[in-house]
């Protein structure tokens, strides 16, 4: 019996070794939702949905809360969210596209494309009873629509079906708020603009366009302008606090100008029209930091994703966030302070009006996206809904 011994013995350590291998090791991520959860305990959202990824893998997706507060129904990783602004780089990338072709440049003039655009006026004094117009300088150029440095404002009138080149035609006949390429002003309808200029310049309707070069290659399976029925059900409930009751009451999507979020007759809008999840968001950054590449598809030439994610606006004031400057279509993060603290100098991405949120760090090779559904926030762009999820993220990252 004692000869035995031994051989248990060292069975009994194999087992408790092939028990820990077993075993799932902590997950450094576990703060992210956590964190997060204050908000929803707290009433400030009804659910949200965070991921963190490498340049060629998700590396954690997590959902809390819930997508609809009167259903009751749970938070799922794969919901949908309105967007909003974070469509503008996809956006950006339609044109890019287009400028390796050859069928457009960064510097051509908007009036190549869209004869509305010639001759502009500059609004150069409004009072009551009277407004002062003078002639652009020069011509709005494609460059300036990316950067927001054109003096476009925003539309007049819509229509909830209107087309998308009617939206541009209303939109061309406003005079511009100053001089092209002096200041910088953010603009939705500039971007819409740039869509239309797609169209022109490749013969195909924009979102079909945007579905061909960017959504298949990139296998965003998700992202799309008019949600299926099917998608629907994963359509998380878009809310704004009663600043009476602080309770979270539901609203419309202004930017959907009257138009339901399964409409196919709305216009397909660069600005801010689109519905994805986080993962799909997240593809698209991982090919932004792979150079204009992912699973061995191009998308963009390296030299073009290194021209979008470079500042394009020096010597303007630029942005939303102190220490940020804007590249083509893309916030970019110069001098990390308050909310980008965290972030390391060259951080590209772009926030959406409801508080959704996407950055890629080219230094770390990482992507954060943050999708909530919460309007009227103080300040979108600085809240502490996004410095929460970043710290915890960057955290769980940190050695």
């Amino acid at each position: 019996m004692p000869s035995r011994w031994p051989r248990v013995v060292l069975a009994l350590s194999l087992l408790a070794t092939a028990a820990r291998a077993a075993a799932p090791a902590s997950d450094p991520f576990v703060a992210v939702p956590a964190r997060m959860q204050a908000f929803v305990d707290q009433g400030e959202i009804a659910g949200a949905v965070m991921l963190v990824a490498s340049q060629d893998r998700v590396l954690h997706l997590s959902a809390i809360g819930q997508s609809d507060l009167a259903s009751g129904r749970k938070m799922q990783t794969d919901d949908l969210f309105w967007i909003a602004s974070m469509t503008k780089p996809m956006a950006a990338a339609c044109v890019a596209a287009l400028v390796d072709e050859g069928k457009l440049a960064f510097d051509d003039p908007v009036e190549k494309y869209l004869p509305e655009f010639h001759a502009p006026w500059v609004l150069a004094e409004e009072a009551a009873e009277r407004r002062v117009l003078v002639a652009a300088a020069r011509p709005v150029t494609l460059r300036d629509l990316l950067t927001h440095t054109s003096g476009m404002g925003e539309y007049a009138v819509t229509g909830p079906h209107w087309t998308l080149a009617e939206m541009i035609a209303a939109v061309a006949r406003e005079p511009l708020k100053f001089q092209p390429g002096s200041r910088w002003s953010y603009s939705t309808a500039g971007i819409d603009t740039l869509c239309r200029v797609v169209e022109v310049a490749s013969g195909v309707p924009f979102a079909e366009f945007m579905q061909r070069r960017i959504f298949d290659p990139l296998g965003m399976k998700d992202s799309t302008f008019w949600l299926t029925a099917e998608q629907a059900k994963r359509f998380a409930t878009n809310y704004r606090r009663n600043p009476e009751s602080g309770k979270l009451e539901p609203v419309t999507i202004h930017y959907l100008y009257g138009g339901a979020v399964t409409d196919p007759a709305r216009p397909p809008l660069g600005g801010a029209g689109l519905f994805a999840t986080a993962a799909d968001v997240a593809r698209f950054y991982q090919m932004m930091l792979n150079g204009g590449e992912l699973g061995g598809k191009r998308i963009l030439k390296p030299a073009t994703v290194a021209a979008m994610t470079r500042s394009q606006t020096a010597g303007i004031k630029a942005g939303f966030l102190p220490g940020s400057a804007w590249g083509l279509g893309l916030c970019v993060v110069q001098e990390p302070q308050g909310v980008t603290a965290m972030l390391a100098p060259g951080t590209f991405g772009h926030g959406g009006a409801h508080g959704t949120q996407s950055w890629a760090d080219p230094r770390r090779g990482t992507v954060y996206v943050l999708m909530i559904q919460r309007a009227g926030l103080p300040n979108s762009d600085g809240s502490d809904l996004r410095r929460v999820f970043q710290e915890a993220a960057m955290a769980a990252l940190s050695p």
